[in-house]
């Protein structure tokens, strides 16, 4: 977005909360969505996400909504391993928010509802309780259990001071497993004006020290201390709320370096801290601007575009053993800061001015070429998304979200300048993605129950968008508007969290990729080309036609309605592999990577496919579904 198209805070804000009030819901169901809205953009996921948990209402233990993070699924360092978050969130949306004491009474109420302290809890909360002492009990380095306040405008001075307070508390009876968040609506607004401050706004500064040195008009190189690194990393998280602001420019970030640590650099950094300089290759940090001082820099707009991984496990280790609480001295830790305190991090820093964009991409570009990091990762983040945005915006007239909470900002321009361009249609990148890879690769239990793999360097990514040749052409806006019109045939259908029929409320990638068997099929036995992007163009035209749309759909859904029901020939309850490798788990098997890939995997859904493809054979009036379909795709 431009300097000339960015939206002021209050704008955003007004159009973020729209679709939070909309149809005037009851107090508890406003909380729940804000909280659901904003947990959801801040950590880059769906909303329609499987594991969520709603505690709210009384017996909550001060918990509204509950999710598990497992982090990336899809490693490609076997030195990395991904830590394991508890997220309990709290929604402080509107009058529930009344300032510090607000946070140290629902603070106090989740650490004595964690520490066993609390009786009388719903059965949810008993449930989702039970769960975090497994965790608890089981938890390994990286693991967190963080407590995230939901707030409609960021925290001021004193209200971070009481979020220092809690921490503390929470380390000392939990253990350093425990941490405390806030966001709020700004949070997501900051990232998305990429921290290009409006006019009369302030800029983020935070110091550094270390011992730099100018080389040449625009660059610092030199090293910084660990101590004194963790200590730029806890100032930048006291004055953001949000230390993952600080990678929005990394490449890396949009493979989930939230919960990334890297085993060998975690092994370093415990047993022999003041070695580590020797070891690791440094980090990079670009600014709009530094002010050296005596003993320090003080960095304007500060991003690490390398060095996400190194930081990340230097603020785990560090916080770990640095803010566990407890007011004695513990021996061990204090020989163990001694050493610490000789390590030292190379470190290059990089002034790219107010509108370095492109110096900045080249640097990130350049500083991770020793990593196996391929080109088509940063085409994605940085033009492909933008190539296929601009497309669809041409083509189709709708607006494709590249980051969550974009769409907000779109309605917001869109309110506050109404000579540009009005959209009515939207969609999110990475969940068009998904509905793609669920129906035209048939990955369903992948996009069931993971994220990774269909972000830029996961493996259904990387099969998206490489295999041009055999796919009939590049992936491109034409697809992305297939699956567009797809997944809006999805929640018209009735699939999704919350459906009227229980049959429809896992299924929904299910019911993608039977749509996409069956069309295959219909073009098939024309003899049409099933390339896919033939397969995308000919989808189009059949969503896009009514009653075509109605003999795909209805078809497609009365083979996931017989397939979810109980006592049918061909259900998933006598699927051999239900039955015997998931013990009657459905939502674990939902989540299979062979499910419906295979006749041996799942025969009775391909023996359920095969009688409804030769149902839509059948003619009724003269005329089947199949010439129905057929005569929407033409002779084109």
């Amino acid at each position: 977005m431009s300097s000339d198209q960015l939206v002021d805070f209050e704008s955003f804000r007004g159009s973020w909360l729209e679709d939070i009030k909309k149809d005037n819901p009851s107090t508890v169901e406003l909380g729940r969505r804000f909280a659901l809205k904003l947990i959801s953009q801040w950590l880059d996921m769906s909303e329609t996400a499987s594991d969520i948990i709603y505690c709210d209402g009384s017996g909550d233990g001060g918990i509204d909504i509950a999710l598990l993070d497992t982090g990336p699924d899809e490693v490609t360092d076997d030195s990395a391993t991904s830590g394991h978050t508890w997220y309990l969130i709290q929604s402080k949306y509107g009058s529930a928010f009344a300032g510090t004491g607000t946070l140290l009474i629902e603070g106090q109420k989740v650490i004595d509802t964690l520490d066993g302290r609390r009786s009388k809890l719903n059965s949810l909360a008993e449930g989702l309780l039970d769960r975090l002492n497994n965790f608890r009990n089981g938890a390994g380095a990286g693991d967190k259990i963080v407590l995230v306040y939901a707030t409609e405008r960021p925290l001021n001075d004193d209200e971070k001071r009481v979020l220092g307070d809690l921490r503390a508390m929470g380390t000392v009876r939990l253990g350093s497993l425990f941490d405390v968040e806030a966001i709020s609506i700004e949070t997501v607004y900051a990232r998305l004006q990429e921290i290009e401050m409006s006019a009369g706004s302030l800029r983020l500064e935070v110091e550094l020290k270390g011992d730099l040195v100018p080389s040449g008009p625009d660059l610092l190189v030199g090293s910084v201390g660990l101590l004194d690194l963790y200590g730029f990393l806890r100032s930048y998280r006291d004055v953001t709320g949000d230390l993952d602001r600080i990678y929005e420019k990394n490449v890396r970030r949009f493979l989930g370096g939230r919960g990334k640590v890297n085993k060998a650099m975690h092994a370093t950094l415990r047993d022999a801290p003041e070695r580590f300089g020797l070891y690791n290759n440094g980090i990079t940090i670009v600014v709009q601007a530094y002010e050296p001082g005596e003993k320090n820099v003080r960095l304007v707009e500060p991003f690490i575009v390398n060095g996400c991984q190194t930081t990340r496990t230097i603020w785990e280790v560090f916080h770990n053993k640095l803010s566990s609480g407890g007011t004695g001295v513990n021996p061990e830790t204090e020989a163990w800061r001694k050493r610490a305190a000789q390590g030292v991090v190379v470190a290059k820093i990089a002034k790219v001015g107010e509108a370095g964009e492109t110096l900045l991409q080249a640097i990130t570009r350049y500083t991770n070429s020793q990593n196996a990091i391929k080109e088509k990762d940063f085409l994605a983040l940085t033009s492909d998304f933008k190539t296929w945005q601009t497309h669809l915006a041409d083509s189709y007239d709708l607006y494709l979200e590249i980051q969550r909470g974009g769409w907000d900002s779109q309605k917001a321009l869109q309110n506050t300048n109404p000579k540009t361009k009005q959209f009515s249609k939207h969609a999110n990148a990475a969940d068009l993605v998904k509905v793609y890879g669920a129906g035209w690769l048939g990955e369903v239990g992948l996009a069931f129950g993971k994220n990774p793999p269909f972000l830029p360097d996961g493996s259904v990514f990387k099969r998206i968008v490489n295999e041009a040749e055999t796919d009939g052409g590049p992936f491109g806006a034409v697809d992305l508007y297939a699956a567009y019109l797809l997944q809006q045939a999805t929640v018209s259908m009735g699939f999704g969290r919350g459906a009227p029929k229980a049959s429809r409320r896992q299924t929904r990638y299910v019911f993608a990729m039977v749509v996409i068997d069956l069309l295959k099929d219909v073009l098939s036995r024309a003899n049409r080309p099933l390339s896919l992007r033939n397969v995308s163009a000919d989808l189009v035209r059949v969503l896009e036609h009514q009653d075509a749309k109605s003999s795909l759909l209805d078809q497609a859904a009365e083979v996931v309605d017989g397939y979810l029901t109980q006592g049918s020939d061909d259900s998933v309850f006598q699927e051999p592999a239900y039955l015997n490798s998931f013990n009657s788990d459905l939502n674990a098997f939902l989540k299979w990577e062979k499910l419906g890939k295979s006749e041996t995997d799942t025969p009775r859904l391909r023996n359920a496919l095969a009688i409804n493809k030769a149902v839509m054979g059948k003619t009724i009036g003269g005329v089947s579904s199949r010439d129905t379909i057929l005569g929407a795709i033409g002779s084109a």
